[in-house]
């Protein structure tokens, strides 16, 4: 009877379906078998996030298709170990968690490393040719110095949250909901139910992958020139096209479309429409009366000047609002929770750590209410405990090796710079992972950017304020980054049992194996974007690269930029900002309105994005909506994994069509799609050439 009313007390217990489970130890948890898989699933998810990062300047979750990935290949290979008779550990959630703590530790690295914004910032595709283009502002990316950095900068930030991890999650019991969903897909796959939704979802996945991949590679064959294949279809009309409005049938926008927000594909929409559509026809007629006419299209005097410093504008209101109410929510919430114990003489309230020290049957019956998920998960997490002065002396250790040899590789920032940084890097990553926590946003590009607008004035334009301005924001960045993500992926941890060591130590490695395969899969990437420019090609649109060189710019003067560039950053700044604060409002108080309003953030990177890639995007919504609406249980249970395998699938055929042009290799047809006009033109010319 009293296991009944406890069961009752308890609803839905995860833990009591693992009861008969003992908790795997360091050894069975990182293994031989978790490290091959990890190691795979890495590069093969680094080749998707470095495309996406360097289209779109922004990197969703992998999470998801790693926990996924990491569960079906590791049965995979558990089989074929049985077909061989060959003996073999159990696989586990723990198993599971780390090897999805491992990949996202590495595919983060292609938006925190920098790849699409500030490494790509310094070189001279981004300058164009913008009035500090001379050598002490560019640096070229090379392979050896962006792996060196890495492996400076990108462990610090692991180590100075760890003394932290306590009090976020056991004390204060942070949500952090993308680690916490991770958590939940990862015990759901571990049973017999969501092992098999597992497999139908991994098969759907690869049918997915194949498909895109199967596409991919059948385009280039008619990619033979310059503006052929089906990428260049005029969807909307010979003069949409002109003006950027079409679809190229980029799987990945499909996919990214079909993950992301009605709300932020939407809203990439309209900000395409105002750009696009309206704003950069209007300015383009003032050529030769605000900006000179002979002008390459790459330079910051003309209108790529008012394509950067108006996104850049619109970015920085965002990021400012966020901050300030991401750090007014956050200190409300801290002293809330700081008042909690002693608001009450009831003993009602949760002490920290009470599930700890309670004695006595009455607190015997008030821990079984509490629920038996929490004390388990609690006692796991607390019993393998890592010295808060190891984690800190590693952390100076390395913010001092960081300090001595960032300035060889980057002669523009000084030693007592690169040495504030990391004074400064504590706060910022406690004040950032604690809002990360709350509100599941990270907001060390916001912090980074600060940073760089800081460092760059500090130096100045004539001794490389460019180039130090983006050195300080990539340290920033990848510490602020990693010190969240290792939060996020200890609290998932905490939820499937997983050891704070064996994710501190799977962190470690995943961040390692970052630093090395994501300066390789980029140099493939860039490799190719020379190729094509040699050629005469379009080199691919990386805007944030563009975005983070016109911050840096800004940083250390306005010298050379076209007329009134300014004075419309300035009122897109403050349209942004308003536009936040209504967002905000209608958010707080439930207008009907803030499904409407669109995003800031999304709109500004439309200004710099072709509109192809939102609409794109929007394709993918529409394919999601519409599925939702035929059979909602199968889009819920089956979205997710057709998206990434779109995603996939179109990664690996860029990395395929990449191999076969640095080999020199050409497609044999050339499709374009021509006016009428054109057409008529293109066969009278045709007509009067002597027949063959």
């Amino acid at each position: 009877m009293e296991s009944d009313t406890c069961d009752l007390s308890e609803g839905m217990s995860t833990e009591r379906a693992y009861e008969a489970e003992p908790v795997p130890s360091l050894s069975e948890t990182i293994t031989a078998r978790s490290l091959a898989v990890s190691f795979v699933l890495a590069v093969t998810l680094t080749v998707v996030a470095m495309k996406i990062s360097l289209n779109s300047g922004f990197l969703p979750s992998l999470s998801i298709p790693a926990c996924l990935l990491g569960f079906y290949l590791s049965r995979a290979l558990i089989r074929l170990l049985e077909f061989m008779e060959v003996s073999h550990l159990p696989f586990t959630r723990q198993e599971n968690t780390v090897i999805q703590t491992c990949v996202a530790a590495c595919t983060t690295i292609a938006f925190s490393g920098g790849f699409g914004t500030f490494l790509l910032a310094m070189g001279r595709k981004s300058a164009g040719d913008d009035h500090a283009r001379h050598d002490v502002n560019v640096e070229e990316p090379s392979i050896p110095r962006m792996i060196a950095f890495l492996y400076l900068v990108s462990f610090a930030g692991i180590f100075i949250i760890m003394p932290f991890r306590k009090v976020m999650i056991i004390r204060h019991q942070l949500t952090f909901p993308s680690g916490t969903a991770t958590a939940h897909l990862i015990n759901s796959f571990n049973t017999p139910q969501g092992a098999t939704h597992a497999k139908l979802q991994v098969s759907m996945l690869f049918r997915s992958l194949a498909g895109s991949l199967a596409w991919s590679v059948f385009q280039w064959f008619f990619s033979a020139g310059k503006d052929c294949g089906f990428k260049t279809f005029p969807t909307f009309g010979m003069e949409a096209y002109r003006q950027g409005f079409f679809f190229d049938f980029d799987m990945t926008n499909v996919g990214i479309g079909m993950i992301c927000p009605y709300a932020i594909t939407l809203s990439m929409l309209v900000g395409s429409a105002v750009s696009w559509g309206f704003l950069w026809p209007y300015l383009e007629t003032k050529e030769g009366d605000w900006y000179p006419a002979d002008l390459r299209s790459g330079s910051l005097s003309g209108i790529k000047g008012y394509r950067v410093f108006i996104g850049v504008s619109m970015i920085l209101a965002d990021g400012l609002f966020n901050f300030l109410s991401i750090m007014f929510r956050t200190s409300r919430t801290m002293t809330k929770r700081r008042k909690q114990p002693m608001s009450s003489a009831g003993g009602n309230v949760k002490q920290p750590f009470q599930h700890l020290i309670a004695e006595g049957p009455d607190m015997e019956q008030q821990k079984t209410a509490k629920s038996f998920d929490e004390r388990r998960r609690a006692q796991v997490f607390l019993r393998d405990s890592i010295p808060n002065m190891v984690t800190i002396g590693v952390y100076i250790l390395l913010a001092a090796l960081s300090t001595a040899a960032v300035p060889i590789l980057y002669r523009q920032l000084h030693y007592y710079h690169v040495a504030i940084v990391y004074l400064m890097a504590p706060l910022f990553t406690f004040c950032n992972v604690y809002g990360y926590g709350v509100t599941d946003m990270n907001l060390s590009s916001t912090y980074a950017k600060i940073t760089m607008l800081v460092f760059g004035s500090w130096v100045g334009l004539r001794d490389g304020g460019v180039v130090a301005g983006l050195v300080a924001c990539g340290i920033m960045m990848c510490t602020l980054s990693n010190g969240g993500d290792v939060m996020q992926d200890l609290k998932t941890g905490y939820l499937t049992l997983t050891s704070p060591r064996a994710v501190l130590i799977s962190e470690l490695i995943g961040t390692a194996f970052g630093c090395l395969i994501n300066p390789t899969v980029f140099w493939v990437f860039y490799k190719v974007y020379k190729t094509g420019e040699a050629a005469g090609g379009d080199i691919p649109d990386v805007p944030y690269a563009r975005v983070y060189r016109g911050m840096a710019m800004l940083s250390v003067g306005q010298d050379g930029l076209p007329r009134h560039s300014m004075l419309l950053a300035k009122i897109f700044f403050m349209l942004a900002l308003a536009l936040c604060m209504l967002r905000e409002l209608a958010s707080r108080w439930e207008w009907r309105v803030q499904a409407y309003l669109p995003s800031t953030v999304a709109m500004a990177v439309a200004f710099f994005v072709p509109p192809d890639m939102a609409i794109g995007m929007c394709v993918g919504s529409l394919v999601l909506w519409l599925w939702e609406r035929t059979d909602p249980v199968e889009e819920r249970i089956l979205s997710s994994p057709v998206a990434s395998g779109l995603i996939c699938g179109d990664g690996l055929g860029s990395l395929v069509s990449s191999l076969l042009t640095l080999t020199k290799a050409t497609a044999p047809i050339c499709i374009k799609f021509l006016s009428r006009g054109d057409n008529e033109k293109l066969d009278a010319f045709l007509a009067k050439m002597p027949a063959t």
